[in-house]
């Protein structure tokens, strides 16, 4: 826990922006922001709803 919330926040959005398609990666990030109080539960519960999308849909790329 080196970095300020909001600097955790934004790494681990530029990784969810390089593997967008990573379910596991936002639930990583998801979690990471659970720990850092109730400011930041609203957008973690929501990268655990996209992360849950994620897994009902067939995988995109070529």
């Amino acid at each position: 826990m080196g970095l300020p919330v909001w600097a955790r926040n934004l790494a681990f959005r530029l990784a969810c922006l390089q593997r967008p398609d990573d379910p596991a990666l936002h639930r990583e990030a998801a979690a990471d922001l659970l720990s850092f109080g109730p400011d930041w539960d609203d957008r973690a519960n929501a990268m655990f709803q996209q992360a849950e999308a994620m897994e009902g849909q067939p995988p995109t790329g070529g």
